[in-house]
Formats: structure tokens, C-alpha cells, sequence
């Protein structure tokens, strides 16, 4: 049974920073590339950022270039979102992804609040 179970969510004061992790079984993980998505209440599930299997490639979107950094380590079969300078905006669901052809599993979701 494939897992992926997210953690290091909660509430942070703006400016702040949060590292999120995503652990994953069940799966042969270093072959899978992983995002990241989030939800913010009331708008549609967004991609954040994305790792390609072996860790050589990553994407974000634009409005987290250089405030958020994906990786991942395979040996831990975990990958992870180190986000600083929080904004309010950035206040949502956070989900893990992972991806392998026309396979793809969802973590839980892990909340994530930005507020003073």
C-alpha cells in the first residue's frame, strides 16, 4: 500500500519560514518525480514546486522562486519544502505528489497558516 504522509506544517508569522516534509512507501520512490501542490481556500489546487526522480531538475512556480526550495533524498525516501519569507498568501493546504508515467499517489495534506 503506497503512502505518503506529509508533516511540518502550522502557523508562522509572515517574514517566517516552515520546512515541510513528505515521507513515502510502499513505492520504489527514487523512481517518481514529486511535487509539491497547495490549496488556498476557495481556489483550486496549484502546483508549487517539482523534483525530478534523481533530484537533478527542479521547477517552482513563479510566485515562490526564491523563497522555496524543493528536494529530496532517496535514501530517506522523503522529499521536502523548505519555504522562508512566508507570506499571508502562501496560507493553504500543502500536498505531496508523486508521479511515474500514468501512476500518481496524493499525501493527506498538511496545513500551512501565515498570519500575524
Amino acid at each position: 500500500q503506497v503512502q505518503l504522509v506529509e508533516s511540518g506544517g502550522g502557523l508562522v508569522q509572515p517574514g517566517g519560514s516552515l520546512r515541510l516534509s513528505c515521507a513515502a512507501s510502499g513505492l520504489t520512490f527514487s523512481s517518481y518525480a514529486m511535487r509539491w501542490y497547495r490549496q488556498a481556500p476557495g481556489k483550486e489546487r496549484e502546483l508549487v514546486a517539482g523534483i525530478s526522480p534523481a533530484g537533478a531538475r527542479t521547477n517552482y512556480a513563479d510566485s515562490v522562486k526564491g523563497r522555496f526550495t524543493i528536494s529530496r533524498d532517496n535514501g530517506k525516501n522523503t522529499v521536502y519544502l523548505q519555504m522562508n519569507s512566508l507570506k499571508a498568501e502562501d496560507t493553504g493546504v500543502y500536498y505531496c505528489y508523486a508521479v511515474l508515467f500514468q501512476t500518481q499517489y496524493w499525501g493527506q495534506g498538511t496545513q500551512v497558516t501565515v498570519s500575524s
